[in-house]
């Protein structure tokens, strides 16, 4: 069974982010060994400069190292990445199990997206959609998105 990892920078509090994600997560359990990992997020000042920002980046980027399972497939959520129909996820991630793949890790992050390094450290880049989203909300709809692949991938009716 593939092991697939969400790590996130930031906490999720809102009660219905929360909800919404545990379903999922009891959903994908018949289909992954899913973990979610959660990496607070660098506090900075109200109107921070670009300098603040990116040292901040960076020590996030840092936190993420050290939570990267070893050779694990590292997959960055942000802007510049690649947008993919449901369809092309779920052949992408049916295409890496057959590879060999046994450890995805999908990374959100924070309010301030994601350090440079990071983003060029990771396998592949995909984004959700040219609009901005709390990041919160990006980690519920990731979830929504890796089942919906398993289940189209499975032949299931979820996908239609």
């Amino acid at each position: 069974m593939q092991k697939v990892t969400i790590l996130c920078v930031g906490k999720l509090k809102e009660k219905f982010y929360a909800d919404a994600a545990a379903e999922y997560i009891k959903r994908l359990s018949r289909y992954c060994k899913l973990e979610l990992l959660e990496l607070p997020e660098e506090r900075l000042p109200d109107d921070p400069s670009p300098a603040q920002i990116d040292a901040a980046l960076a020590k996030e980027a840092a936190a993420i190292r050290a939570k990267l399972p070893p050779s694990s497939s590292l997959i960055a959520l942000c802007v510049e990445g690649r947008m993919r129909s449901s369809e092309e996820l779920a052949h992408l991630m049916a295409t890496w199990a057959n590879r060999g793949e046994k450890q995805l890790v999908f990374l959100i992050g924070g309010s301030f997206g994601l350090h440079p390094s990071i983003k060029a450290q990771a396998w592949a880049q995909l984004s959700m959609s040219p609009m901005t989203f709390p990041h919160h909300l990006a980690r519920v709809m990731l979830l929504e998105q890796i089942y919906r692949a398993y289940q189209i991938n499975a032949g299931t009716k979820y996908h239609k």
